[in-house]
């Protein structure tokens, strides 16, 4: 494993992208339990890698991370910033109190911003596209990993609550 390829760009814009989640992460007002908190937080950190692992590297390997296709320790900064996303879907989730009716649109959106961010991380150069990749080939799997997501925390919040009555 190389520690760090070439510091640059990507590198710096992994840092402030991290220092930005983390920080409104800690700051918003505490609006979920510790442990759901701490369950978005860890489904926002295994989904990202889940699929990183399987379409970013491995027998598919559609785009590198970061300057190489090898492992370096910002492959591991980069991973920690989807841990933050985790949170603010489910942090959203409950604020904007998303129900049956509005659930395709909080999916639709959070895709859009999922879509957006790696097209980001495209022109940072964070994510390279190869063997033929397009960004479009990840609205399924933002569309998949998406309502999963927010069925998962429709589970595990009404099992919560029946808990506490």
């Amino acid at each position: 494993m190389v520690w760090i390829g070439d510091f640059s760009l990507n590198e710096i814009s992994l840092i402030i992208f991290n220092l930005i989640g983390y920080s409104l992460m800690f700051f918003l007002p505490k609006k979920l339990s510790r442990e759901i908190a701490c369950i978005s937080v860890l489904a926002g950190l295994t989904t990202g890698m889940l699929f990183d692992f399987t379409i970013g590297g491995g027998f598919l390997d559609f785009y590198k991370q970061n300057d190489t296709n090898h492992y370096e320790l910002f492959d591991v900064i980069y991973y920690a910033s989807f841990a933050p996303f985790g949170y603010f879907f489910m942090y959203f989730y409950h604020v904007l109190r998303i129900n049956k009716i509005t659930f395709i649109y909080y999916i639709t959106a959070w895709t859009i911003i999922g879509l957006t961010v790696q097209w980001i991380f495209t022109l940072l150069n964070i994510l390279t596209y190869q063997n033929n990749y397009k960004l479009l080939y990840s609205l399924p799997i933002f569309l998949l990993t998406q309502s999963l997501t927010g069925l998962f925390y429709v589970y595990i919040t009404n099992n919560n609550s029946e808990k506490l009555t």
